[in-house]
């Protein structure tokens, strides 16, 4: 899939070549220091925390996270404060992971020309804004390093994909309210519970990324309707897997062991272990300590990313994370069962 590119452009920031033609020797050389200043894309990319001024009215801002925004200071003409002055206001502008320092210099210099018409920018500044699905998009290509494995990542896609883009996936993302996402979520809010809350965690971590990108602002409204208790209470149905009956127990191990199939040895494992399936699957040589009996298993492979405790018997023992995980050939694997599964019987 062709990657997005967050350069979602102010279809407004333009210039007429009649208005520059018409400026004096002066005005141009104006002109030409309004989009120059003090910032250069490395210090743009360095700075601390803090407002940093790059001139004409024009501020990167960093936040203590790290994340960074441009903003510009301007007076519009006619508007006064509370005590009579001149009315200064801020206007965002984007983060600077998105509008590069020569667009900010621009779309703050199209502000200030605004400003001194006597127009607000808020009301007169026409933003290109990126429909839902394009951000939903790029908010996965951009989180593809963190996920588990490629699997969840794809079930997060696939998840908008089938619920949210066919309903608001084209709609502008900074005009998503309540009523679209109640659209989204209230046909499978009590068929597909579980299915409908990983859903709006979703729409909410892309309306989320949108406004820290500049294209949305106030409330989430995925939280709005959590607050308000909109959707009904779903009482979560236990659903059990299906299991042997203890008294089978035996006689199925002892067929177990009776076969000399890899599968039945990683089957005979898995179950003393009390592991995931993927967690046996995985395992190999530098993962075992037969003198202390121990299976050291990888972080990488359990679900829980966290230490797992496996006694058996008076031994103690257990089961400790330390080491990453590398595939070994088939064979291993049978050799492994054979000689892990003898230890764990027998101690």
């Amino acid at each position: 899939m062709r990657e997005l590119s967050w350069d979602f452009r102010l279809s407004w920031v333009s210039f007429d070549c009649a208005y520059i033609h018409s400026l004096s020797g002066s005005e141009c050389g104006n002109f030409g220091k309004a989009l120059s200043g003090k910032l250069t894309k490395k210090l743009v990319e360095n700075l601390g925390a803090g407002r940093h001024g790059d001139g004409n009215g024009l501020y990167l801002v960093v936040d203590p996270s790290g994340a960074r925004r441009w903003i510009v200071r301007v007076v519009v003409k006619g508007q006064k404060n509370k005590k009579g002055a001149p009315l200064r206001t801020d206007f965002g502008l984007g983060g600077a992971d998105i509008v590069t320092l020569n667009q900010a210099r621009e779309r703050a210099l199209e502000y200030r020309r605004m400003a001194k018409q006597g127009l607000n920018p808020r009301f007169n500044a026409r933003q290109e804004v990126p429909s839902f699905e394009e951000v939903a998009r790029q908010v996965h290509i951009d989180r593809m390093p963190t996920w588990k494995n490629v699997k969840h990542g794809q079930q997060w896609i696939n998840t908008l994909r089938d619920y949210a883009f066919p309903k608001i996936g084209r709609m502008p993302i900074d005009s998503i309210d309540q009523p679209e996402v109640m659209m989204c979520l209230a046909p499978i809010w009590t068929e597909k519970h579980e299915t409908a809350k990983r859903l709006a965690q979703r729409i909410k971590t892309v309306l989320d990324v949108a406004r820290s990108k500049g294209f949305r602002s106030g409330e989430n409204p995925v939280t709005a309707i959590k607050d308000a208790q909109a959707l009904p209470k779903v009482k979560a149905r236990v659903k059990h897997h299906k299991a042997m009956h203890w008294k089978d127990v035996p006689d199925f191990c002892a067929d177990l062991k009776s076969r000399k199939a890899m599968a039945a040895k990683a089957l005979m494992f898995t179950c003393l272990t009390g592991s995931r399936t993927g967690e046996a699957l995985g395992l190999r040589w530098e993962e075992i300590d037969f003198e202390e009996r121990l299976w050291i298993c990888p972080p990488e492979r359990m679900k829980t990313g966290e230490e797992l405790d496996l006694p058996r018997k008076s031994s103690g023992l257990s089961s400790h994370v330390r080491r990453p995980f590398v595939r070994r050939p088939r064979g291993f694997f049978h050799q492994a069962m054979n000689a892990a599964v003898e230890g764990y019987r027998t101690h």
